[in-house]
C-alpha cells in the first residue's frame, strides 16, 4: 500500500529542511487515514483512530468509545437538566452530551470487556482493514496531511524565532511595498516597517541587511516577525558583537539614547576597576566604534562613562561642551546647567539635539543657561539704532526723533571712517573758508541753516567753535533775539 522508501525519505527531508519531527508527520498521516476511512466506510458519530507503522507499512483502524454513566451524559434529549455554574467564574457550564452508542459505552458494559475500566477511559474496538479508498477520500486525506504539516512547521518556526527574539538576525531584501521592507530570513519572512528604518537608508532587492528582532507574533495568517534598525537595543547588540568585554559582562551598557541615522549617546560602566569601559567600546584606533558606525550608515556615536552621581553623569552627557556648574531639583527632576557663552550653543547642539539626547540618557530634564544671560545696559545711540533697524525690517516709517538720531549716528560713523582714512583734522583753516564764502545776502539765514552748513562740513568740536566765532555779528545778534 505504501512505498516505505519514499515515506522514509520524506520524513528525513521534512525533519532536516523544515525542522518538523518525524513523529509529527506520522501523526498527520494517521489522522489523514482515519479521516479517509471514516468518510468512505464509517458511520455518523464514530470516532476512528488509525495506527501507522512506518517500518512495515501496516495500518490498523480502531473505533474508540468513551466510558460513561448516567451522571456524565444524558440518556435521551428529553431528560431534564439543571443548570450548573462554575464556582470560580460564575459562568454556566455546558450541558452534558447526549448518549451516543457510536461514541459512548456504559460503565457496566465496559467492565465486562475490561475489569479495571473507569469513567473517562477509552476502549478501542478493531475495525476491518481497508485500502481501496475512493478519489474523494484520498483527496481529503491529502488535504489533512498538508494542513497538519503546515501547522507543525508553523509551531517549529515560532519556537525557533521566539528564542531569537531580542537578537540581531540577517536576511536579504525580498521586496519593498509602501515603504515597508520584507526580508527573507530563510524559513520565514520578516517585516521592517517604515518607522523602524533609518531615514537615510535605501534598500534594494537582494541586498543583505542586519536588523534587530523585537517582536514575534503568532497570528491567524502566520508568524509575524517585526524587525528594526532604529531601535536603541540594535545599537547595544552591535557593541556586544564587536566588544568581547560587553559580551562577557565585564563592561555594561547602562543607558542608550538614540536618534537613528543622526547621532547616539551611550553610557558604559566597568565592573572591573582595571578595565577602561570607554576604551573597550572604542577599540584600538577606533576600530570597534567605526565598525558600528559604518553598519548604521555613518551615525555619530558619543560614548561616556556612567556615574551614579547625577551631576557627573549630566556633565558627561553634555560633552563635548564644558560645564561650569550643575544644580539639581530632585522634586521636579530638573537639572539647571550653567555654561560659558561660547559653550552654550555646543551644549544645546544643532536643533537642540545634544541636550535632547542627554536628557534621554540621564532621565533628567535639562535647562541650559550661560553666565552672561543678563545683558549689559545699552546706550541711547545703540537703542535708537536698534529701533530704527527693527522698524526698517518691519517696513515701518521711523518717527522724526528716531530719524534724526539715526542721521546723527550715521554722521558720527562717517566722521570716524574719514578720520581713519585721512587722519585727524590738524588745520582748521582748511574748513573755515567755506563759511567765509557766505555773502551778505546770506546773513539772513537762521540758526538751522548754520547748523545744516556745519553738518555738511567734516569738522571736529574745536573746529566747530572756531568756525562759529568767525561768523559776522549779525548772525550773533539774531541768535540772541531768538533766545
Amino acid at each position: 500500500m505504501f512505498d516505505l522508501k519514499v515515506i522514509q525519505t520524506v520524513l528525513d527531508q521534512l525533519e532536516e529542511e523544515r525542522g518538523i519531527p518525524k513523529e509529527k508527520v506520522i501523526e498527520a498521516i494517521e489522522l489523514a487515514l482515519a479521516t479517509a476511512y471514516k468518510k468512505e466506510f464509517g458511520k455518523k458519530g464514530q470516532i476512528i483512530r488509525a495506527v501507522f507503522d512506518h517500518n512495515t507499512g501496516d495500518v490498523n483502524f480502531d473505533q474508540v468509545k468513551l466510558v460513561v454513566d448516567d451522571t456524565t451524559v444524558r440518556m435521551t434529549e428529553e431528560d431534564e437538566y439543571e443548570s450548573e455554574f462554575d464556582e470560580d467564574s460564575g459562568e454556566e457550564l455546558a450541558a452534558p452530551d447526549v448518549y451516543n452508542e457510536e461514541q459512548h459505552i456504559l460503565l457496566k458494559n465496559a467492565r465486562l470487556i475490561r475489569r479495571d475500566a473507569e469513567l473517562g477511559d477509552e476502549l478501542a474496538f478493531p475495525l476491518a482493514k481497508k485500502d481501496d479508498f475512493g478519489r474523494i477520500s484520498a483527496q481529503t486525506a491529502k488535504q489533512v496531511i498538508i494542513q497538519k504539516i503546515r501547522e507543525a512547521e508553523r509551531v517549529s518556526v515560532f519556537a525557533e524565532f521566539e528564542d531569537k527574539q531580542g537578537d540581531i538576525i540577517s536576511g536579504s531584501v525580498q521586496r519593498v511595498e509602501r515603504g515597508n521592507v520584507f526580508i527573507d530570513l530563510g524559513r520565514a519572512t520578516g517585516i521592517l516597517p517604515r518607522d523602524e528604518q533609518i531615514p537615510s537608508e535605501r534598500y534594494r532587492q537582494g541586498e543583505r541587511i542586519r536588523a534587530y528582532l523585537f517582536n514575534v507574533e503568532d497570528g491567524q495568517r502566520g508568524i509575524y516577525l517585526r524587525l528594526s534598525r532604529s531601535h536603541p537595543e540594535f545599537l547595544r547588540k552591535l557593541f556586544e558583537a564587536e566588544a568581547p568585554e560587553i559580551a562577557t559582562g565585564v563592561v555594561e551598557i547602562r543607558a542608550v539614547a538614540r536618534e537613528a541615522g543622526s547621532r547616539s549617546k551611550i553610557a558604559v560602566y566597568a565592573n572591573d576597576p582595571y578595565v577602561d569601559p570607554v576604551g573597550a567600546c572604542v577599540g584600538q584606533r577606533g576600530v570597534r566604534v567605526q565598525t558600528v558606525t559604518s553598519e548604521l550608515g555613518g551615525e555619530k556615536i558619543d560614548i561616556i562613562e556612567w556615574s551614579d552621581n547625577p551631576k557627573e553623569l549630566i556633565e558627561a552627557s553634555l560633552s563635548p561642551a564644558r560645564i561650569i556648574s550643575v544644580e539639581l531639583n530632585e522634586e521636579r527632576k530638573v537639572a539647571h546647567v550653567m555654561v560659558t557663552p561660547d559653550q552654550q550653543s555646543l551644549a544645546i547642539g544643532r536643533g537642540g539635539q545634544n541636550a535632547r539626547l542627554a536628557a534621554k540618557l540621564t532621565g533628567w530634564k535639562i535647562d541650559i543657561a550661560s553666565d552672561s544671560d543678563e545683558e549689559k545696559p545699552k546706550t541711547a545711540e545703540e537703542t535708537a539704532l536698534e529701533d530704527a533697524r527693527k522698524a526698517h525690517d518691519e517696513g515701518e516709517e521711523p518717527s522724526p526723533i528716531e530719524a534724526s538720531e539715526r542721521d546723527e549716528l550715521d554722521f558720527a560713523d562717517e566722521m570716524d571712517s574719514l578720520e581713519e582714512k585721512n587722519g585727524s583734522v590738524e588745520d582748521d583753516s582748511d574748513i573755515t573758508p567755506s563759511l567765509d564764502e557766505l555773502s551778505s545776502d546770506d546773513m539772513d539765514t537762521d540758526e538751522d541753516v548754520v547748523r545744516e552748513a556745519l553738518k555738511e562740513e567734516v569738522i571736529d568740536e574745536e573746529g566747530m567753535e572756531n568756525a562759529y566765532s568767525s561768523l559776522p555779528d549779525e548772525v550773533h545778534s539774531s541768535e540772541e533775539e531768538e533766545e
